[in-house]
């Protein structure tokens, strides 16, 4: 983004604004990814030590979800990308 139109004051609280916001999003997108692999993957709660199938499952579980984040995210940037160029 270009804040040049704005003071050195407003470019610091315009940072600090869009720095939250990244954090709280990567905290929801986290939050989502330890539910969603919790709930698919926790079967046995008679330790607290994870199972065999359990690790595979959480292992499995989020690389998924990393891999679908990759795509989205280059999809996205191709999207991003036609949009300049239609400009």
């Amino acid at each position: 983004m270009d804040f040049s139109q704005f003071n050195g004051a407003e470019q610091a609280h315009m940072t600090k604004v869009i720095e939250k916001k990244q954090m709280q999003d990567f905290m929801k997108l986290y939050s989502g990814l330890v539910e969603r692999c919790f709930n698919a993957c926790a079967q046995d709660f008679t330790s607290k030590a994870l199972t065999t199938n359990e690790s595979t499952c959480v292992q499995n579980c989020t690389d998924k979800f990393l891999k679908h984040s990759e795509r989205v995210g280059a999809r996205f940037a191709e999207h991003n990308a036609e949009q300049m160029q239609g400009k």
